[in-house]
């Protein structure tokens, strides 16, 4: 309903519409691409160590201790790093600072379904370029004329990867604009584009510790790139919340990162998870996309996309419909615990008999 108490563009904003979190006893959730093993014990016991007195003083606002974490973890400068409230807030400030340019910003027609939300908010204009028919991602339809690329990869909802080779071709085609690759799920199967950050300077690579480091209640994000787009980003954040995050967020994340055995075992267990779902779930006559993410594409001749997603839900499994045409039929499954996956399967295997 509209209000007269609105700014004049509110109205005409269509947000985005995150994944369901229901509250039901039982329930094998597997709709928003959480990591099913909890964050490292060392995690944990950081935050502890750092909920103290010190909580009523506000946290530093650069997080310096974080990005130094992050940085040695990668192998780059310090001041090739910004963090933000999950990497959510950090593709806001990167639409916001970096690519409102003429042209328009380009991105897949099926990709994350935040970014035309972003490009509404602040008035961007943007071009849908078209997957390719087995939903891949192809460089060559994209012109050179643009505001800025941005793209998912592993791209999300279809888990499919672009290679380094790729991206490097074309980030040596587009050279007037940013590049921003969004790796959040990039720990399940691909390699980091971070390794290009110090021969590009138009490479920004955005990533979060809410998948492959079991953090989505802490909201942590960060973008690697050159100081210069790095220092836009910085400009932008200080100009809308100078203390995005808290102590708590900080410490937890430098732990996070100082892990690297737990952080390599739950990683592994997800990908081996993934394989032996998408093994299973051929098995019974459904087709998958290759997936490098910690979620399968599934659809099946047989069953409509949504009456699917809603026949699991009656049997307290929740998985992702998207309405969009070229996926209605597909569900996307994040990849849970074997003992989740085994329920899936079953469910599935009594829903397609």
């Amino acid at each position: 309903m509209k209000s007269k108490y609105w700014s004049r563009f509110v109205a005409d904003l269509e947000p985005y519409v995150p994944g369901e979190q229901p509250r039901m006893a039982g329930l094998v959730k597997l709709n928003t691409n959480e990591n099913p093993y909890g964050p490292s014990p060392q995690v944990l016991a950081a935050i502890r160590a750092a909920t103290s007195d010190d909580l009523r003083l506000y946290p530093p606002p650069d997080a310096q201790q974080l990005k130094t974490a992050i940085a040695q973890y990668y192998a780059v400068e310090d001041d090739q790093i910004f963090v933000g409230n999950g990497s959510d807030e950090v593709l806001a400030h990167v639409f916001c600072a970096l690519l409102q340019h003429p042209h328009g910003v380009l991105f897949p027609d099926i990709t994350y379904s935040f970014y035309p939300v972003y490009c509404a908010l602040y008035g961007i204009d943007y071009r849908q370029i078209p997957l390719e028919e087995d939903f891949s991602i192809s460089f060559d339809s994209y012109p050179r004329r643009n505001a800025g690329i941005i793209f998912a990869n592993p791209n999300a909802p279809t888990g499919c990867l672009v290679s380094l080779s790729d991206i490097e071709t074309l980030l040596q085609n587009n050279t007037d604009s940013v590049v921003v690759v969004d790796e959040a799920y990039i720990d399940f199967g691909g390699d980091s584009a971070i390794t290009l950050v110090g021969s590009y300077p138009n490479l920004l690579v955005v990533q979060t510790l809410s998948k492959s480091r079991s953090l989505a209640g802490l909201r942590l994000g960060f973008a690697v790139g050159h100081a210069d787009l790095i220092e836009a980003l910085e400009r932008v954040k200080n100009s809308f919340n100078s203390y995005p995050l808290d102590r708590l967020a900080i410490a937890g994340g430098v732990a996070a990162f100082a892990d690297k055995d737990y952080f390599e075992s739950t990683r592994q267990r997800v990908i081996a998870s993934r394989e032996t779902l998408r093994a299973q779930l051929v098995q019974l006559g459904c087709s998958v996309l290759p997936s490098a993410a910690n979620f399968l594409l599934v659809s099946h001749s047989a069953r409509d996309g949504e009456a699917l997603a809603a026949a699991l839900r009656e049997r307290g499994i929740i998985v992702r419909h998207f309405r969009q045409p070229r996926i209605a039929q597909y569900v996307r499954i994040s990849i849970g615990t074997d003992a989740q996956n085994a329920q899936l399967v079953q469910a599935l295997a009594a829903l397609l008999d």
